[in-house]
């Protein structure tokens, strides 16, 4: 019988993360007409003027605008904005090159999407074939495949819950059952201290903060040329809310290589640590 191999499980927010602009202002928003400035300001104050989430509130008005412009969004229209979507220095070499490194340690390595953008937009990035499963929010459509409402509105507190859904290998995001079934430790295909989250910012801090509580590891991603992430990183390695900060480059030899790396190499020396405490234990009784 073949030795199950340990799963790590890589766990990325989206905007800031491994793109450096929020993935609406990649072409939908000059679509219908307004600067990224302008629709934020509109959606900001929807939120605060109506107590709404900013989620929501971002979703609706994106149906909004587009129907005021007359554009059709359906769910080809959101992949197609989705294509224009920049990435961050390594990022499309780097699922092939991590999940070799974790293959030649003998570790599987797993990717996963927990964001509070859009699905169908992530899906028309080309990493998007690179993740097991994307948590993130998404819209509803009507008979003729047009978006008319939200399905999905993942905010900063509701990401927590695709943690939960990731360590006990639940990959429906409608799930609310075997969820918040108890589940021993040991059979779970993801523990928590085989998980690692990257985020960008303060709205990360619950998944952040529930990896590392639970024995993970949480990075915490800034744009070197922004003085504000950077800050912002710091402080949340200084309230120990991450166990990294690293600049947003995903080449090998960067930063994020070397601590991914590094970590991939620490699950699977524990993983033979354990295998082996156990074979002796056993031989022993």
């Amino acid at each position: 019988m073949t030795k199950k191999q340990p799963i790590v499980a890589l766990v990325y927010d989206f905007d800031g993360t491994l793109s450096p602009g929020n993935m609406q202002e990649f072409g939908f928003i000059q679509a219908i007409g307004k600067t990224p400035e302008e629709f934020w300001e509109t959606s900001d104050a929807i939120s605060s003027g109506q107590e709404m989430s900013h989620i929501l509130a971002y979703m609706k008005l994106m149906i909004d605008e587009a129907r005021y412009a007359g554009i059709s969004l359906k769910r080809d229209s959101f992949v197609s904005f989705g294509r224009a979507i920049k990435l961050f220095p390594g990022v499309k070499e780097w699922f092939s090159l991590i999940n070799e490194y974790g293959h030649k340690k003998g570790v599987i390595v797993e990717h996963y999407i927990n964001s509070s953008g859009l699905t169908e937009m992530i899906e028309g990035t080309e990493i998007a074939k690179e993740f097991k499963k994307i948590f993130a929010s998404s819209f509803w459509y009507d008979q003729d495949n047009v978006a008319t409402w939200p399905a999905v509105a993942v905010d900063f507190t509701s990401k927590t819950q695709f943690l939960f859904k990731i360590t006990k290998g639940i990959l429906d995001i409608s799930d609310k059952t075997k969820v918040n079934e108890s589940q021993k430790d040991e059979s779970k295909p993801v523990p928590f201290s085989n998980m690692i989250y990257f985020g960008d910012g303060e709205t990360d801090i619950p998944c952040m903060k529930i990896v590392k509580m639970f024995g993970g590891n949480s990075i915490a991603v800034y744009k070197p040329e922004r003085k504000e992430k950077f800050k912002t990183a710091q402080k949340l390695l200084r309230q120990e809310r991450v166990n990294f900060i690293c600049k947003a480059d995903y080449s090998m030899d960067s930063e994020i290589w070397k601590v991914v790396t590094t970590i991939i190499d620490k699950v699977k020396m524990e993983d033979d640590f354990a295998r082996l405490q156990r074979k002796l234990r056993n031989k022993s009784l």
